[in-house]
């Protein structure tokens, strides 16, 4: 529940009640450039969804899932006590995995906060017996090791009363009250000044939950300018699934690579814009602790996806989801290993790529560095392929791995490929094309 009279809360509507006009056009600053430049170079970081959900394995929707009632789901944090969290192994792991950045829950639907707020005592110092700022010592982590760090913040709330008119989600919550639009904006408004402030430089917000609402009036002018006021390299992304809005900086896409539409909720070919793009998805079939999840994708899986993404000119943010100890399972740090292992040999055809000009494909995506154009060939060809459409003018091609030359030829429907079969890669055969 919220403490009211905080000083925090005051001040920020003082400093905000002189000023509501909305963005007319939002004007990114120059260090919000550099970092766009910076998260599009990237490729690749870790999520995190953790919070008290984790108790009960079944993630992070459980309590929506399960319809735990208000009184019961508050009695999940007296049992939070991740003894076994270590903030610099988190960050290790990421960084072993050749991952760029992390972006970790603050806050999920169940309202929950993972950070000392001094706006809401739901929060995992004043709850739970742990009474450590997980999302402080994360921070120290991340700046120590040189990883950026982001903070997904979910616009939904299955606790807060204020969260009224209640949207798609959590109506067979028992206990849920009717409360005030107005009071819950400027409670968010709060806490991600909170977020902003107190934690050092942030990588950037990631918000979800518009598609609870989606014609509700989440004042995200006001938001966003408050977010690029506080911190203007801070990048802003939301997990809208549409067309971008006014003051956002990069583009999310949910499991999907951008313009497919698998789930359902894909974001459409006509919507996509051209700011930074990223991917996200799970390393099993969960996003929160699933005891009972199975799904864990394989070595060949986890890096097509993230060549694929890259060869849709996006990042890849692969999620894992600690369990209630605070360690992340050994098989996801095991995954991430071999992903890392990976890209310590072909990392130069991922880093700082761009979408490749030869376009992605069932069996192939490209990248491409100015010149150099890296082709993935992801299913093996017992026979020499042809590469439709492509015109372009070639000065070599090559194996990466081993710098060996193939055999290339254009003919009258594109560019003709024979890869020797002993030279090809179980996992991606690439190809390392110098255009003229």
């Amino acid at each position: 529940m919220k403490v009211k009279g905080v000083f925090l809360a005051i001040l920020f509507v003082l400093m905000t009640s002189k000023n509501v006009s909305a963005q007319i056009k939002y004007e990114p600053t120059k260090s919000n450039l550099e970092a766009r430049q910076w998260f599009e170079d990237a490729k690749f970081g870790l999520f995190i969804h953790w919070g008290v959900y984790s108790i009960l394995g079944a993630g992070e929707w459980v309590m929506n899932n399960q319809n735990i009632a208000i009184d019961a789901y508050e009695k999940l944090p007296s049992f939070f006590n991740p003894t076994k969290f270590n903030a610099e192994e988190w960050v290790q792991i990421a960084k072993n995995a050749g991952m760029e950045y992390i972006t970790i829950t603050t806050r999920h639907h169940d309202g929950f906060s993972m950070y000392d707020s001094e706006v809401s005592d739901y929060n995992i110092v004043k709850k739970t017996p742990y009474g450590r700022d997980i999302i402080k010592e994360l921070s120290e982590a991340c700046n120590k090791e040189g990883i950026k760090l982001f903070f997904y913040y979910s616009l939904i709330d299955w606790h807060d009363d204020d969260y009224f008119p209640r949207g798609k989600t959590g109506n067979g919550i028992d206990g849920r009250k009717e409360g005030n639009w107005s009071a819950y904006i400027r409670f968010m408004k709060a806490q991600l000044t909170e977020l902003l402030t107190n934690y050092g430089e942030i990588g950037g917000i990631w918000f979800d939950g518009d598609w609870d609402k989606k014609n509700e009036n989440w004042q995200y002018d006001e938001i966003y300018e408050l977010i690029h006021d506080l911190q203007p390299q801070c990048l802003i992304g939301n997990n809208h699934h549409g067309l971008l809005k006014n003051g956002e900086d990069f583009q999310m896409f949910e499991r999907d690579l951008p313009g497919e539409n698998k789930t359902g909720f894909g974001t459409q070919k006509s919507n996509i814009g051209k700011l930074p793009k990223e991917v996200c998805a799970t390393i099993n079939g969960s996003w929160g602790f699933n005891l009972q999840d199975r799904m864990h994708k394989s070595k060949k899986e986890l890096i097509h996806y993230l060549v694929r993404a890259s060869g849709f000119g996006s990042n890849l943010l692969l999620n894992v989801g600690p369990m209630p100890n605070g360690k992340i399972q050994e098989e996801h740090i095991n995954s991430l290993a071999e992903i890392g292992d990976w890209l310590k040999i072909n990392g130069e055809t991922i880093y700082g790529t761009k979408a490749g000009i030869i376009p992605p494909s069932t069996d192939w995506v490209s990248t491409q560095k100015g010149g150099v154009l890296y082709l993935h060939v992801l299913e093996n060809k017992t026979k020499p392929f042809i590469i439709s459409g492509f015109k372009t003018r070639i000065k070599s091609a090559k194996l990466f791995s081993n710098k060996r030359k193939i055999k290339t030829k254009h003919t009258k429907d594109g560019l003709q490929i024979e890869i020797p079969e002993a030279s090809q890669n179980e996992i991606d055969t690439i190809i390392e094309i110098i255009l003229k």
